[in-house]
């Protein structure tokens, strides 16, 4: 993702708050899956009116190539509840997700996949976790997985490194199934792969009350899967940068200077030790070289070197922070579907 993608997101997450109007907002990602979407929904609606809950279902076309985005305006026109969204591109699940976050109204919020491996039947229960228990997010587990060996075994690695990392404790960091109090997507920004550190996020936000769920994971019925290997790489990476920014994101001073003060303080002693022993030296009428005859100068002036542009750095970075500016986002919105 670009840095100009980047900002958008972060600009994205900084609308106006809306007021719930209604109980849950279903987010449902999509990418070239227009067989399994009306069966989706059709479930979904099953499952709302058995338990009279008052819905919207958003649709988050992330650029399809296929058919995905006729079929959303043909159940936005036979639902009033559906609302859809497209971008112009594929701009990837976390931007998706984030635009569904900013545009929902609903006091929980569900999040899931668009191939039904996740099911629906789990969303009166994720609601009442929200409502009655008190939760800030539950994330779904899906213990028994369908999935081949190449990619639950990554899965697995991916999850214990998380857990490591984030202090947060949870079996499936991955699971698109998750519930939220709207409040916790309204003052999260998720930008890159963050989409699967969601909960790491939003308990680094003060959102602590985290649980997990076991949920049904099902086969694929319709479509190809679109995962790969390298987005193993990319969230790691993500991983890393959330951690990062979450300590030193308002503070660059504190890491850059503190890096800074160090190699010079040590680039400084090198020297300081080269000059004193050459002293030494004449004094008890020793041979000797100059100090620039020996490597370890060089070696303590670069460090010296990058010790004063790392506390420049961290001048620098303390400035962008200042002057951040949080503009309306730019996303290429290319058509939208259903009343807000």
């Amino acid at each position: 993702m670009s840095q100009r993608e980047s900002i958008s997101l972060r600009q994205s997450s900084r609308l106006p708050h809306v007021e719930p109007s209604v109980q849950i907002s279903v987010v449902v990602p999509l990418y070239n899956e227009e067989e399994s979407l009306p069966e989706l929904h059709d479930w979904i609606v099953r499952v709302m009116e058995e338990h009279q809950f008052s819905y919207e279902i958003l649709f988050i076309d992330d650029g399809s190539r296929d058919g995905s985005w006729q079929v959303v305006r043909a159940l936005s026109e036979r639902n009033p509840h559906v609302r859809g969204m497209r971008f112009s591109r594929n701009y990837g699940k976390t931007a998706a997700l984030q635009t569904g976050f900013q545009a929902l109204h609903g006091q929980v919020v569900i999040t899931m996949d668009a191939d039904m491996q996740d099911s629906p039947d789990e969303i009166p229960d994720l609601y009442r976790m929200i409502t009655e228990e008190g939760y800030d997010l539950v994330s779904g587990w899906k213990k028994k997985r369908y999935d081949p060996i190449s990619k639950t075994l990554p899965t697995k690695l991916f999850n214990a490194a998380t857990r490591a990392i984030s202090d947060v404790y949870l079996h499936d960091f991955n699971c698109g199934l998750k519930a939220y109090r709207q409040a916790v997507v309204k003052n999260i920004t998720i930008y890159g792969e963050m989409h699967r550190y969601i909960p790491v996020i939003a308990k680094w936000n003060g959102y602590s009350k985290i649980g997990e769920k076991v949920v049904q994971h099902r086969a694929r019925k319709y479509g190809t899967t679109k995962f790969g290997l390298e987005r193993f790489v990319y969230g790691f990476l993500d991983l890393l940068s959330i951690a990062f920014v979450n300590k030193f994101g308002r503070r660059p001073m504190h890491f850059f200077g503190s890096m800074g003060i160090l190699m010079f303080f040590v680039g400084s002693l090198i020297t300081f030790w080269l000059i004193a022993e050459k002293i030494w030296k004449i004094y008890m009428t020793q041979p000797y070289r100059n100090v620039t005859d020996n490597p370890l100068f060089f070696l303590a002036l670069v460090v010296i070197i990058l010790g004063t542009q790392f506390f420049l750095g961290g001048f620098i970075g303390e400035l962008l922070v200042k002057q951040s500016i949080t503009p309306s986002g730019d996303y290429v919105i290319a058509d939208e579907v259903g009343k807000e």
